[in-house]
């Protein structure tokens, strides 16, 4: 049998969706931000790459990250915008058509109309 591969949860990152959230509201973050309280994170909580979710012990670490090749690919990833509920659904195929509705005056006049036709082909 193969090797299986686990997922680290250790070390792991918000999902790129909450960070989008992040950078269009920063109300988002500060609640983020507001959950950790800063002398349990490193550097006391001054040095956040909001891209990566990352906190870092000092400002070089930090200038270091964002050169570095996991800063730039995850800063591409975030350039696509996330996929939204209904382009999920509309993948897997629940897509919601309720076609055109017929106004109520004229289903009235559409039943009354089949009730005379078989009114007078019953008389025949």
């Amino acid at each position: 049998m193969g090797a299986l591969r686990r997922v680290k949860t250790k070390r792991r990152t918000r999902d790129l969706d909450q960070v989008h959230a992040d950078l269009r509201s920063s109300r988002h973050l500060a609640e983020y931000k507001t959950t950790k309280p800063a002398e349990d994170l490193p550097g006391l909580g001054q040095w956040y790459c909001v891209e990566c979710a990352k906190w870092f012990e000092s400002e070089h670490s930090m200038q270091q990250h964002t050169r570095g090749k996991n800063h730039k690919r995850r800063l591409r990833m975030l350039k696509e915008e996330p996929y939204s509920h209904k382009e999920a659904e509309a993948a897997i195929g629940l897509v919601t058509d309720n076609g055109t509705r017929k106004s109520s005056k004229l289903t009235i006049i559409e039943a009354q109309a089949a009730a005379l036709d078989l009114d007078t082909a019953s008389h025949e």
